[in-house]
């Protein structure tokens, strides 16, 4: 598989380095200790949070400098080598990888986890369910109702994905804002009747001890999306996230630049292993490296 190729390249370095003995450089970090800084994208602080604290409490000499920002600016880092590890939501581009050949960077790039764009309405709306060509519509200011459309920031890995994948080119309307966080847009749409928000899952979501159901907080309401080849509605709960029965999905990367086994190697195998991936799938992302069984179940939409 693609994932353990590169994970067996990322090794072989580590490798060679420590056959040379006495040879070989000494590191001031390890995988379970040292100091370093990583960059994530700021969709998913909820769950890293999360992540470092339990890797911390496990591993108490190690201590990670976690940089929630921008997706672009996660890459900016990675490139200018301010982060060894980022966490971001696309792979790396052809002119990318190009780049990291002709610079003597042997990059790994491993899915951790696939996660949802949710749609935030104000709980006065009447709009509780959606298809895919009226999102369209809104984001380029062509729906029957005018919306303020806001996003968390301009340079976000969730502006890109609609673009990208939503969009195919065409432009956003005048209608279309930035905020300066999730938690921004979510405060913006709960105030104001005529706004819609794009957030990260991870700021809409709470969790239900007693039923084990993924629910939502009730500042905003989230937007059902009409699917229709199944002919239902959905939301970003687990299961359809796993099933793309909901549509706005995407998957959340780890990329690790480390030519030795350091602590972003580290934070990386625990993210991968099976800790991290049961954190993933509390925080209501579907994670990618552990099974997982989907049950049927009475959700009410």
């Amino acid at each position: 598989m693609p994932y353990l190729r590169d994970l067996i390249g990322a090794f072989i370095p580590a490798l060679l380095l420590m056959a040379c003995g006495n040879n070989a450089p000494k590191h001031p970090d390890t995988l379970s200790k040292g100091n370093i800084d990583i960059s994530v994208d700021e969709t998913y602080r909820p769950v890293i949070e999360q992540q470092l604290k339990v890797f911390d409490s496990s591993f108490p000499e190690a201590n990670i400098n976690a940089h929630y920002k921008p997706e672009s600016e996660c890459f900016k880092d990675f490139f200018d080598n301010k982060a060894r590890l980022i966490l971001a939501t696309r792979e790396l581009s052809a002119d990318e990888k190009k780049y990291c050949e002709q610079n003597n960077i042997v990059p790994v790039t491993v899915p951790l986890a696939k996660d949802a764009v949710a749609i935030v309405l104000n709980p006065s709306s009447e709009d509780t369910i959606l298809d895919v060509n009226s999102v369209k519509g809104i984001l380029t200011g062509v729906y029957k109702k005018k919306y303020t459309v806001v996003f968390d920031n301009p340079g976000s890995s969730t502006l890109r994905y609609i673009q990208d994948s939503l969009l195919g080119g065409q432009k956003l309307g005048a209608n279309v804002f930035a905020a300066k966080g999730n938690e921004e847009v979510i405060d913006y749409v709960a105030k104001n009747p005529d706004a819609i928000g794009f957030v990260g899952l991870g700021y809409v979501g709470t969790h239900s001890d007693s039923t084990g159901v993924n629910e939502f907080i009730n500042k905003v309401k989230v937007a059902g999306i009409y699917n229709d080849s199944a002919r239902r509605v959905y939301k970003p709960y687990q299961a359809y996230i796993a099933l793309k029965l909901y549509p706005f999905t995407r998957r959340l990367y780890y990329i690790n630049r480390e030519t030795y086994p350091g602590l972003g190697t580290g934070f990386a195998n625990f993210l991968y292993g099976g800790r991290g991936q049961l954190i993933f799938g509390h925080a209501h992302l579907f994670p990618l490296q552990m099974n997982m069984v989907i049950r049927d179940a009475a959700i009410n939409q």
